[in-house]
């Protein structure tokens, strides 16, 4: 049953890449027919996989974003923050990295911080002719090099697991290591896919704010400029901070609270839900949240505990924290990092060391911790979906998830050289 739910997943992923067909659709089909009639599941165990959380998280999220999107509040927004930068669009993927940094270490996380940016991010990308994956790379990374601070809920969870297992105090270095690596992985990610060619065309083209896909970053000829804010946009941009501060401060949830402010502006007559809910991203929801039903499947038929088990027969003293890396990193293109990968693989650190001797648990954990973290970009990671999430542009779908589908396997492999060479 491990065997053939693994296997299941191997084939969902592959059809993702050389189908049309939406593999959320696939995936809980495979769930289906893999649980029930071979594993003898009852289907109220399948069905219990739909990852309701994430699905409200996605719901509400782009839904608010939908209203700012179509009473032109994030034209606007794009406007201004090209300005900001003084038109340098180089310079815009390294800001929404920055802020992604900052915001997911004060305590709401890679996961809220994502929600909260990756919206505006690739709406910023589209106006302002900047690579969609780039920005996708630049605005994920910087959300998760901040999950393992120690206000932040990844932080709490990974540090807790660490102290029960004989490894307290190690707070601050956690964090800084896999800010370090997310650093290191989103600036190269920068160079390597264009990100340098922005600073060659300084600024974004001077055309009217009007036009599709473009960003006006001189002010129109007409007397009232396309730019300026009325009243609908002064309610999104409150509604969004307000947003903003009470995840950060009273720690809401992002998905409720985002719901919550889709009401504001639609009883206030900023925005116009039925518009909106058209330009919602149903696919990618039906995508991400169809592919979690059949990763619950493998977790239940212990396909992970399979792949788990493998690391002690193939590590040695030398080889132990590049192979952690890998496996935790592979896993957790498909699996949740803190819910799942950390807590099956954390507690296997002090065995790892005793089995291994002259290996460090310190540098074992660490390379988990990394390794698990740096393939999040994944489309079928939370953060790796919301970036999805954010591109209005229909065709652009299917190139961008292969794309960071393509990334988060990568990363597997990048964070494991990574681990072996520094630990």
């Amino acid at each position: 049953m491990a065997i053939l739910s693994v296997l299941a997943l191997a084939l969902a992923v592959l059809v993702s890449c050389v189908s049309r067909l939406n593999v959320g659709v696939l995936a809980v089909a495979l769930a289906w027919i893999v649980g029930v009639y071979v594993g003898g599941m009852p289907v109220a165990t399948i069905m219990n996989g739909f990852p309701s959380q994430l699905f409200l998280t996605l719901t509400g999220v782009t839904l608010l974003f939908a209203l700012a999107e179509t009473n032109g509040t994030l034209e606007r927004i794009t406007h201004h923050a090209v300005r900001l930068c003084r038109g340098n669009r180089g310079t815009i993927p390294i800001m929404f990295f920055a802020l992604g940094a900052t915001l997911s270490s004060m305590g709401p996380g890679n996961i809220a911080t994502a929600a909260l940016l990756a919206p505006l991010a690739m709406a910023t990308a589209a106006r302002a002719g900047i690579p969609l994956f780039l920005m996708a790379i630049m605005v994920g990374n910087g959300a998760n090099s901040g999950a393992l601070s120690p206000f932040a809920p990844t932080g709490i969870i990974v540090n807790g697991i660490m102290a029960k297992n004989g490894l307290p105090g190690l707070e601050l270095q956690t964090y800084l290591y896999n800010l370090l690596a997310h650093t290191l992985v989103a600036f190269a990610g920068y160079a390597l896919f264009g990100g340098l060619k922005l600073f060659v065309s300084e600024r974004a083209p001077a055309v009217p704010a009007a036009a599709a896909g473009t960003v006006a970053v001189e002010a129109p000829p007409e007397p009232v400029r396309a730019d300026a804010f009325h009243r609908r946009h002064w309610i999104t941009l409150a509604t969004i901070a307000a947003l903003v501060l009470s995840v950060v401060v009273a720690k809401v949830n992002v998905g409720m609270a985002a719901f919550a402010g889709a009401v504001v502006l639609v009883l206030s007559k900023s925005a116009d839900d039925g518009e909106a809910i058209k330009r919602m991203p149903w696919r990618v929801i039906v995508m991400v949240c169809g592919v979690t039903v059949l990763i619950a499947l493998v977790e239940r038929a212990q396909g992970i505990d399979l792949l788990v088990s493998l690391v002690a027969r193939t590590a040695t003293a030398h080889t132990v924290t590049g192979i952690v890396a890998l496996f935790t990193g592979i896993v957790s293109v498909y699996s949740s990092t803190s819910g799942v990968v950390l807590p099956a693989f954390l507690p296997m650190v002090p065995g790892l060391a005793a089995a291994l001797p002259g290996a460090s648990p310190i540098d074992i954990a660490t390379s988990m911790n990394v390794g698990g973290h740096l393939v999040d970009v994944s489309p079928l990671s939370t953060i790796g979906a919301l970036c999805l999430a954010g591109v209005t542009a229909a065709d652009e779908h299917r190139t961008l998830f292969n794309k960071l589908l393509a990334w988060g396997l990568s990363m597997a492999v990048v964070g494991a050289v990574l681990c072996f060479v520094l630990f």
